[in-house]
């Protein structure tokens, strides 16, 4: 099967598809593999160490598009590449098929079977395909990085001969893969570390991390099927602000992780809230993407909002660009094992629930359990 890896399109997208180790594992699979001059230099990756692991290198988009059997993106891929691609080629990439659906008429139109990496169900045969979760570790990680950067204080204990400063206080909301990178590297770094989540289960995590869990009193679990967290309702979130409220003011740091797949970030943290931060916080929000946990937050922006700053940074996982790209490359490589045969083409099992949940166009039409 022939693979094709272009360059990103969308504006400040420094991964890459797939790296030269990517294309070597692909190789020793039986596949070869187009890369687009250049397509990882923003990552560190350049054209020699393609062509040694055994890529052809190409440059035009449109070539590529049209040689290959499937093509690999980190994002969505442009009209000019879909339009070029062959009837009956297959797209893996980030879709945000669930909010997407003029892409996938385009598609689908096309004749183009797609592959919706964030889509990729979490189980246990799936984890080495979890898209999500490799570049959210990525960005957990890089939050505190942001937040220790900006904030004018130590994180850790510090005992000096002008006397004992103590740690930072620093609070994670949301103790999904990203929080818990999150609550980590703050460990890691000597800061005092507190994390909420509306799930109960995600305590022990926590806790083994050697943070302390906070969870409002009487509040219902709200953990949902796949381990992800469920929307809740107005009267859940004006609870839990209300308790999160005296905690969110005394902490020097605030880290924000929840989100809810498909749907806009839920509210955690309101301006009143931010309000009653000390001067000098720091509030680093990873949902600015989808809208956002905190109320003062612009995506892409840092803010001042009453001396407390406030950071919306968007593509997180783009910013480590080298790392970024070869876990994203491990999950694809997993991937196309699970949708390829023994001899290497294309052999979709719907009954997989893997391939049946991931796949959102597929002969000509968007597939039903994908409609809105």
């Amino acid at each position: 099967m022939r693979i094709g890896i272009n360059k990103e399109h969308a504006e400040g997208e420094r991964r890459v598809a797939a790296t030269p180790d990517t294309v070597t594992r692909l190789a020793k699979s039986g596949h070869s593999v187009m890369v687009q001059g250049g397509a990882g230099s923003d990552a560190g990756y350049d054209d020699d160490a393609y062509a040694d692991a055994g890529a052809e290198i190409a440059f035009g988009v449109g070539d590529i598009a049209g040689a290959v059997d499937v093509m690999v993106k980190i994002g969505t891929p442009s009209e000019y590449e879909t339009g070029a691609m062959q009837q009956g080629a297959a797209v893996i990439g980030m879709l945000d098929a669930r909010r997407n659906g003029g892409l996938l008429t385009h598609l689908a139109e096309s004749g183009v079977t797609a592959f919706a990496m964030e889509l990729v169900p979490r189980i246990a045969r799936a984890q080495s395909m979890d898209v999500l979760s490799s570049q959210a570790s990525l960005a957990g990680y890089k939050a505190v990085l942001i937040a220790a950067d900006t904030i004018g204080k130590f994180f850790p204990m510090m005992m000096t001969a002008a006397g004992t400063i103590p740690p930072a206080q620093v609070l994670v909301l949301g103790a999904g893969v990203a929080g818990l990178q999150a609550i980590a590297t703050a460990k890691r770094l000597g800061a005092s570390v507190s994390a909420f989540d509306v799930r109960a289960v995600v305590a022990e995590q926590v806790e083994s991390l050697g943070a302390t869990f906070i969870s409002a009193p009487s509040t219902e679990d709200a953990e949902a099927a796949g381990g992800y967290a469920r929307a809740q309702t107005a009267d859940e979130n004006a609870a839990q602000q209300e308790f999160l409220a005296g905690h969110v003011a005394k902490s020097d740091v605030v880290i924000t992780t929840a989100a809810i797949p498909g749907r806009a970030a839920p509210l955690l943290v309101s301006s009143e809230m931010l309000s009653g931060m000390k001067p000098g916080s720091v509030v680093v929000d990873l949902a600015a993407e989808t809208g956002g946990n905190v109320e003062a937050t612009e995506a892409g922006q840092t803010i001042d909002f009453e001396g407390i700053t406030v950071h919306g940074p968007v593509n997180v996982p783009s910013t480590m660009p080298y790392h970024a790209s070869s876990l994203y490359g491990r999950n694809v490589e997993s991937l196309i094992g699970l949708l390829t045969d023994d001899v290497g083409d294309l052999a979709l099992d719907f009954d997989d629930e893997v391939v049946d949940a991931i796949c959102v166009t597929h002969g000509g039409e968007i597939r039903k359990n994908f409609e809105e």
